[in-house]
């Protein structure tokens, strides 16, 4: 099976039409849709094996952890971990890197210290790195981006000037839910090493798209989210070097990560389980698991190839339009499979609202990109992300109902 018409029957929810008009999901970047293997995972623990993990010694609750603990060993697989206890599940990237930075950087960060971002951040990879700034001291930088449109991604050239043997961690993204540019992670985590800095790769936008590897990339943390991969939502993975979450002490309290516990103070279970307090997401990571079985099954070479081919074909129709302003690379470089844009004049949320009405599903706004937006002179873009289930056709549909938005607009 290849990307494409033929996982089109895989995936229910497409099968419909809206504002009777066939339905063009194209906003993956937010969140993707789930393929029958992973609607039928979920269904299956909750008919079958619904019962809470790590606890009981019955059939029920031993038959849910075994498929809880083998989606965590499946997990690590998919993105090359070497120990399944490397692998945190949490609710998404955002709680992933909340927890690094509330365990990690409050324990390591002191006053003089730097925190290194770059300009292209999701306000996930963004905020809670201003907060723990505010509480230990540390100073944020960013990185810049190049371009007035940042069709060149970041200033590579400035790195040295920026990664400083002051930058104690260097959190980036691999994938830029606007820009649709795809960052030399494993050259920005070498360079990091070279200066004794800790490396946080946001892959929310790139693990179900990519291949990727943490061992090659030689980063010491890595976040994403489920339910841009396939997968439910509200479930989310950690992956952390395991010396490092040896190190650090848990963010949140209760049972599940306590080894014993007196009125007088408690101790903690090793990493994964000091990190995953309370009853897990069991379904969710159940579903995860099979949402890599499934993504592996294509092969994210192939995916990769098909987002970038399709986003190429988007670009290029694109930029026949007038008044059109597109972010990101130019017409003919090297893009992810999204694109974000502004036609002048009209706000990107008419540009949403008129392609819904032909059945083109858009997202509309700043993409949780507002520092970005503000220094590329934009209150917000329109984007189109594009993932394994979609085709050529869709591609022409998108131009149509964006032609439809300029007559609509004059």
């Amino acid at each position: 099976m290849r990307p494409g018409h033929e996982t089109l029957p895989d995936f229910p929810i497409l099968h419909q039409e809206v504002h009777g008009k066939r339905l063009v999901y194209l906003d993956n970047g937010a969140t993707s849709q789930k393929p029958r293997a992973v609607i039928d995972a979920l269904s299956a623990y909750y008919l079958h094996d619904n019962a809470n993990v790590h606890r009981g010694l019955h059939a029920l609750s031993m038959r849910a952890t075994d498929a809880f603990e083998h989606a965590r060993a499946r997990v690590a697989r998919f993105i090359g971990a070497a120990d399944p206890a490397e692998i945190v599940f949490t609710a998404g990237t955002t709680d992933s890197i909340n927890l690094v930075a509330s365990s990690w950087a409050e324990q390591n960060l002191r006053a003089g210290d730097v925190i290194l971002l770059t300009e292209m951040e999701h306000h996930s990879n963004l905020v809670p790195w201003q907060l723990v700034a505010a509480r230990t001291g540390a100073t944020v930088r960013y990185l810049p981006v190049l371009g007035a449109d940042a069709e060149h991604g970041l200033d590579l050239e400035r790195l040295d000037e920026y990664l400083t043997p002051q930058v104690k961690l260097f959190a980036f993204t691999h994938l830029s839910n606007t820009l649709g540019i795809l960052n030399p992670a494993a050259e920005l985590c070498r360079r990091a090493r070279a200066v004794g800095a800790v490396t946080v790769i946001d892959a929310a936008q790139s693990v179900g798209h990519e291949p990727l590897d943490v061992q090659a990339l030689g980063c010491d943390f890595l976040a994403f989210s489920g339910h841009k991969m396939c997968g439910p939502t509200g479930v989310g993975v950690l992956y952390g070097r395991r010396a490092l979450l040896d190190s650090m002490p848990p963010w949140r309290g209760g049972g599940g990560m306590i080894e014993n516990v007196e009125f007088a103070g408690s101790t903690w279970k090793p990493a994964p389980e000091r990190f995953e307090a309370g009853t897990p997401d069991i379904a969710g990571v159940i579903g995860l698991g099979a949402a890599c079985d499934y993504i592996d099954a294509l092969g994210r070479p192939a995916i990769a190839a098909h987002d970038h081919h399709l986003a190429a074909l988007a670009h290029a129709a694109l930029a026949e339009l007038p008044g059109i302003r597109i972010l990101g690379p130019r017409v003919g470089e090297p893009r992810a499979g999204l694109l974000s844009f502004a036609f002048a004049g009209i706000h990107a949320h008419d540009v949403v609202t008129v392609a819904d009405q032909q059945g083109v599903a858009l997202r509309g706004g700043h993409h949780c990109n507002m520092p970005l937006m503000k220094k590329l002179g934009l209150p917000s873009t329109a984007r189109a992300s594009f993932y394994l289930y979609n085709t050529e056709d869709d591609v022409a549909a998108l131009a149509a109902a964006l032609r439809k938005v300029l007559k609509f607009f004059g």
